[in-house]
């Protein structure tokens, strides 16, 4: 099928701004959301089991009642500002591999649950400044439309440090997950008339909305999603994320990053990026996409994070494929983005000197574009539009005005079509 290139909806961008007296909330398709990275919020007990690292944090700890009381751990703004604490959210927010089962857990003494799944106040952010990034401006410009958190409009968070894995892995997270969207849609949709839901996924959120979609029976795809509306979200990761494994970022946000899967996400696909064309340049040696592993032994990974990277990651990026529901990328351009980085002196510790190319300020255009090949091209996906937004950055796909306004004309469109 070919891929249709949507530059304006002057129709039913009209019907948006009648909207408000054009019809009743109840005939709304209901949305389900997904948010960005790091937005979902998570809290945690602790158990007899858990071993604070300081006496700092066993101080901390001994204020929360063993096995009792659930405590915000993620985002706890008051927590993450003090140099004491950090620290201690920090161990407890992360992450370990175990071995013998095969797959991530929380680290030992700590339980995590998602906050408020299916509202979308399990994402929102409680400090301002985040509401842009975490979609905040997104319900807002939808509630003025007349969708209702809980009766048109839900949310989806999800554990961001343990992403989906491949196929045959084991990933009781994304597991759970899988199970709790499934409900949340076949609920959201027999409670609205039957109406299939808008599925609408901003950033990381895209990857794991299109997983669990490729991972549905197709018959249930048909019957329950009226749309998937992926924004700003590529095809095959983005060059920036390799500055992240070779940087010791020290910040609880940096450590939990580093002890878990989610580092490997955003890694330039090979399936994607051009396997001459070097990402990252040295004196001695270049690396490109395909030389991902070769890249994480010289900044300092061990061979067994390398090894669950081939494993577990790596299959998941190179079967990025269409969700055979109608698609809608939305994604902005024209805003300098990481293209290359170069440690001419080898020394990951440092700073690179940067080179910028087109993208949306974090995702490069290579992987933007690749949607339309990797998605629009594929002889099973019969509905597929292109939407970009000259000048819009990643976070301003879903909080610009003018951005926030194309957005919203395309999940209105089902309300219409």
């Amino acid at each position: 099928m070919a891929a249709t290139h949507i530059l304006f909806f002057p129709v039913v961008l009209h019907l948006f701004l009648l909207w408000p007296h054009a019809a009743s909330a109840s005939g709304l398709h209901p949305v389900v959301l997904l948010p960005g990275a790091t937005c979902t919020q998570l809290e945690a007990r602790l158990t007899d089991a858990y071993l604070p690292p300081s006496p700092q944090c066993a101080a901390a700890a001994a204020a929360a009642p063993r096995g009792a009381r659930w405590f915000r751990l993620w985002k706890n703004s008051t927590a993450l500002d003090d140099p004491t604490v950090a620290p201690c959210v920090a161990d407890q927010l992360s992450v370990v591999f175990d071995r013998v089962a095969g797959d991530y857990r929380d680290t030992r003494g700590v339980e995590t649950r998602l906050l408020d799944f299916g509202s979308t106040r399990g994402f929102l952010a409680d400090d301002p400044a985040d509401r842009d990034l975490c979609m905040g401006r997104l319900v807002e410009a939808l509630e003025r439309v007349g969708y209702r958190d809980g009766e048109t409009l839900f949310g989806a968070p999800y554990d961001f440090r343990q992403p989906p894995a491949a196929a045959g892995q084991p990933c009781r997270s994304f597991s759970r997950f899988q199970r709790q969207l499934r409900a949340l849609v076949e609920r959201a949709s027999r409670t609205n008339g039957d109406k299939p839901v808008v599925v609408v996924s901003h950033s990381q959120g895209g990857y794991f909305a299109l997983e669990f979609l490729n991972r549905s029976p197709m018959a249930w795809r048909r019957r329950h999603v009226k749309h998937f509306v992926m924004a700003s979200t590529g095809a095959g990761g983005f060059v920036g994320s390799m500055r992240f494994l070779a940087t010791r970022d020290d910040s609880p946000l940096g450590r939990v990053g580093r002890s878990s899967a989610i580092k490997f996400t955003p890694l330039p696909s090979p399936k994607v990026f051009d396997r001459h064309t070097p990402l990252v340049i040295t004196r001695h040696k270049n690396y490109t996409a395909e030389d991902m592993p070769e890249f994480m032994a010289a900044v300092g990974l061990p061979a067994s994070e390398v090894a669950l990277y081939k494993t577990r990651a790596l299959p998941v990026a190179m079967s990025f494929r269409a969700p055979v529901v109608p698609t809608t990328c939305v994604n902005g351009g024209g805003v300098p983005t990481t293209e290359t980085l170069v440690y001419w002196d080898g020394d990951f510790g440092k700073d690179p000197r940067v080179v910028y190319g087109d993208g949306d300020g974090v995702v490069n255009s290579a992987s933007i574009l690749a949607l339309d090949t990797v998605i629009g091209d594929d002889p099973k996906q019969e509905y597929y539009r292109s939407v970009k937004i000259a000048g819009a950055s990643h976070v301003g796909v879903v909080s610009g005005a003018a951005a926030l306004r194309r957005v919203i004309a395309v999940i209105l469109q089902d309300n219409f079509v």
